[in-house]
């Protein structure tokens, strides 16, 4: 039978509003706060996000032997070429400040005494990561900004609030369609900034780190909308996930290397070294392969982590989280050797933005794992995403503060952004979706950007996904059905990805073909932006009048 939309509440205006609450969202918010009326629309808890479930820590050039200029250097050289100079300088440089801040704030990093303690992660030069808790630094980073936050009236943040469709007044955003899933009730809400910080997509691989609510909502709901989009095909797989039977695909920190664990195969043999001359602490994008391909030599599906000549005192101290929960699983991470195989992990590319969180859209801002800033180049520098969640938070914030139109209607003059063009591609017009048919859309969808657009790439595997993703229909929306609308998102972001990564024909950093096992040197690295209506093109810089604004080059 036909679905029937209903009608929406009357329109609801704030000032400012922000979709995501982890720790982009949250330093946006606060930096917001004051006057306006700042709302954080979040589709699940308020602390179910990836913020909640990062465990390294966050990087900063903060301890005696550090400096900024290293740091600089090496998040460059782990994006492999393509990382934005001028945004990574604004990361490093601004990034001790928002430490200080959130210390100010009541965040407690873990001490050596009365200094901060720090401890070396993967590709860093030094031992700059700082950890709370152990193993639980995000969700303390989250805790503090939750503390913060609660002591600005301005700001209200609403749970369990799932943004369908962005609004538009013209070419400008204006606000959200959203589903209030605690009343069941589709509602409208205008605002004169909207602040994109609805973290990743890893959900769209069938093994992933991320929790479930990283679906890719806000790539796909910016993309409907016309926004420019880069860099999707720059996924990260993080290398060591639990691979245990009846366990989750829970991620085992790289501080776990960083303090001397080291990747042993099935026949107990460590690899590492023969990939790759700084071993278990090689870029990330190095490990995963290096992995999979030990995997297939030995016929194995997973290798081992052996911490076991680790001081166990120490290590249980350092890594309490992990150690309870393998323990849960019957794993002693003092005593045992941990099977482990890489997992769909952190999105490099989405959203494009300029160093201050405008978008290519007018009233639109992008800022976290949503967003395509050009930090992370081809591949992120362990512990940056935390701290581009604190300074570009913050920078995008600001940004829509500056840039707020009050002058335009603030009643009835929105409509979605979606609704002029009912027809979607691969989306059919005649009959409702059942639960199973978007279960299986969900299931092949991740199973074809696992086996074709993953670790390891070629043409082949590539063309095959982009066809089958296409292949993939989906029926009428069930418009109060979140899990409807997370499967649209999801099948659009997996299109967007298989289709960016065969436009790509190289080699670099997380993105690895085996027919074309190289970089391209006949042009500077260029990035990848799309738009829809749009094919993937290439561009070192981005798009001419990006917004309406002054284009910033990308080193």
């Amino acid at each position: 039978m036909m679905v029937m939309i209903p009608m929406t509440e009357k329109i609801e205006h704030v000032d400012y509003l922000i979709l995501g609450a982890g720790i982009a969202g949250l330093r946006a918010a606060i930096e917001l706060a004051g006057a306006a009326h700042v709302l954080v629309l979040t589709k699940g808890e308020i602390y179910e996000s990836s913020t909640e479930h990062a465990q390294g820590g966050i990087a900063a050039a903060l301890a005696e032997d550090d400096e900024v200029r290293l740091h600089l250097q090496d998040t460059l050289q782990a994006g492999d070429g393509l990382c934005r100079e001028e945004a990574v300088k604004v990361l490093v440089e601004q990034g001790p400040h928002e430490i200080r801040k959130l210390i100010d704030w009541g965040m407690e990093f873990d001490r050596e005494g009365t200094k901060l303690a720090f401890t070396r992660e993967a590709a860093h030069s030094r031992s700059r990561v700082l950890h709370a808790h152990g193993d639980s630094t995000g969700a303390q980073i989250l805790r503090a900004l939750i503390v913060k936050v609660k002591t600005l009236p301005s700001v209200e943040i609403r749970p369990h609030t799932f943004a369908t469709d962005l609004l538009l007044d013209g070419d400008r955003v204006a606000g959200v369609n959203y589903i209030d899933t605690k009343t069941s009730r589709l509602r409208s809400i205008e605002a004169d900034g909207v602040v994109l910080a609805t973290g990743g997509m890893g959900q769209v691989y069938k093994e992933t780190t991320n929790p479930d609510v990283a679906c890719g909502d806000g790539v796909a709901i910016a993309y409907r909308a016309g926004a420019i989009l880069s860099d999707l095909e720059f996924v990260q797989f993080h290398p060591t996930a639990l691979y245990a039977k009846g366990a989750p695909h829970f991620l085992l920190s790289e501080a776990l290397r960083g303090e001397g664990g080291i990747l042993r195969n099935i026949d107990l043999h460590r690899f590492m070294p023969h990939y790759n001359e700084a071993g278990e602490l090689a870029p990330r994008d190095v490990v995963s392969r290096s992995i999979v391909m030990e995997m297939r030599k030995t016929g194995s599906d997973f290798v081992y982590l052996d911490l076991t000549g680790l001081e166990e005192k120490h290590v249980k101290n350092r890594f309490p989280t992990i150690y309870s929960t393998c323990l849960q699983y019957g794993l002693d991470i003092t005593t045992d050797l941990l099977p482990v195989r890489p997992a769909a992990h952190y999105a490099m590319g989405g959203v494009a933005t300029d160093l201050n969180g405008n978008t290519s859209m007018e009233g639109l801002y992008a800022a976290g794992e949503v967003a395509a800033t050009g930090v992370h180049g081809a591949n992120r520098l362990a512990s940056n995403s935390l701290l581009e969640g604190l300074v570009y938070g913050a920078r995008a914030g600001a940004s829509a503060r500056r840039h707020s139109h009050h002058q335009h209607s603030k009643a009835g003059s929105s409509e979605p952004a979606a609704s002029a063009a009912k027809a979607r591609p691969g989306v059919k017009g005649h009959s409702s979706a059942s639960g199973t048919d978007i279960a299986q859309v969900v299931t092949d969808l991740r199973e074809i950007l696992w086996d074709k657009v993953g670790i390891i790439r070629d043409q082949a595997g590539l063309a095959r996904a982009v066809h089958k993703l296409e292949e993939i229909s989906m029926e009428d929306p069930i418009p109060l059905e979140r899990q409807w609308h997370e499967a649209r998102n999801m099948l659009t972001v997996a299109r967007l990805i298989a289709s960016s990564a065969l436009a790509r024909r190289e080699s670099r950093g997380a993105h690895y073909r085996t027919d074309i096992p190289f970089k391209d040197e006949s042009t500077p690295p260029r990035h990848s932006y799309v738009s829809k209506g749009s094919a993937v093109s290439f561009s070192q810089d981005l798009p001419a009048g990006f917004g309406g604004k002054s284009a910033v080059t990308h080193k």
